[in-house]
């Protein structure tokens, strides 16, 4: 994907789990897991958020998809 192509609370797949983009930086996006920790949602609810966000560099980019 193309940074363009991410939206502020929009979903993206990587790596096989589906991620909750959180913030859009100038060549970073910070997202987190969807796939942890399905039983208790209260865990996506922010920010800030209970869980961790991760950061997705130019070429982490490159990997995600839209859809699986």
């Amino acid at each position: 994907m193309k940074k363009e192509q991410f939206h502020i609370q929009g979903t993206f797949y990587c790596a096989g789990k589906q991620w909750l983009c959180t913030d859009i930086g100038t060549r970073v996006i910070t997202a987190i897991c969807l796939s942890n920790h399905k039983d208790d949602p209260s865990w996506f609810n922010g920010p800030p958020y209970a869980c961790a966000e991760s950061v997705f560099d130019e070429n982490d980019q490159e990997g995600c998809l839209l859809s699986l």
